[in-house]
């Protein structure tokens, strides 16, 4: 199915300021990126890099004032992530070289602290997609998923001692658990249709099964088209903009996901 997503960014800025923004999607084997707009207004000078995870980043200097960027894309992608009950555990040993950093600790995914709390949530369930399930359900049942309340990024260990937390919060959990399995995991910032409120999103993918698998702790399922802007290996890698010096004020923020 194809949807239609858009980004638009309004930022004050008191100062000539250097941003970093990630805000294209890129082509892959569950997305097809068939058209793309992307308006910087006043228009300034944009590079454009792959960063490690192989994602599209772009640095420009923004001028002093009010300052705006549009993003539209058109994508070509499935109705639902797919799933993969039983997929099996992938030895260490046996991994692809590009899965290895997500089995490492991370700034906001300290997974070597949660070795004994991952080992009681899976139980006896069968090492591999059947385990991370197992931590997708714990999740969402101890602790709630209140979007536009996460103004701060926390940490696994921190989202884990409170009763509440955003999508990103949540992945950060995911992630750190299923780390400690020796199961890799990434973010993943992105679109998915239909949100409600809508926003950019975030969630997580595992490695099992020789492939990487769509798990999301604020959905009871995997409906709805998502569209994958950037992966890394928690939210420090994957902000759609970063921005240096003095610090810019965002005015507004719109985004929309919608089916055409």
């Amino acid at each position: 199915m194809w949807i239609q997503a858009t980004c638009s960014l309004d930022f004050q800025v008191s100062e000539a300021s250097p941003f970093l923004f990630m805000l294209r999607p890129r082509s892959g084997w569950h997305q097809w990126v068939g058209s793309e707009e992307y308006t910087l207004n006043p228009g300034v000078p944009v590079v454009e890099f792959t960063d490690p995870f192989g994602n599209l980043c772009q640095r420009l200097v923004a001028p002093p004032g009010e300052f705006s960027v549009r993003t539209s894309v058109k994508v070509d992608c499935a109705e639902a992530s797919d799933s993969a009950p039983g997929a099996p555990f992938i030895e260490v040993q046996q991994l692809p070289n590009e899965t290895l950093p997500f089995l490492l600790p991370s700034r906001y995914c300290e997974s070597d602290r949660f070795n004994q709390m991952a080992a009681s949530i899976v139980g006896d369930q069968a090492p591999g997609y059947d385990q991370c399930v197992a931590i997708v359900d714990y999740i969402r049942r101890t602790t709630r998923y209140t979007p536009g309340e996460g103004a701060d990024i926390i940490s696994a260990t921190e989202v884990n001692q409170r009763s509440s937390a955003v999508c990103r919060d949540l992945a950060h959990l995911g992630i750190a658990c299923c780390r400690a399995l020796s199961i890799p995991a990434r973010m993943v910032v992105g679109y998915l249709e239909n949100l409600e409120p809508m926003d950019l999103h975030a969630w997580f993918e595992a490695y099992v099964g020789d492939r990487w698998y769509t798990f999301d702790p604020t959905r009871e399922n995997l409906l709805g088209a998502r569209i994958a802007i950037a992966y890394g290996r928690d939210a420090a890698d994957v902000a759609i903009y970063t921005q240096f010096g003095q610090p810019a004020t965002l005015l507004a923020m719109s985004v929309t996901a919608k089916q055409i």
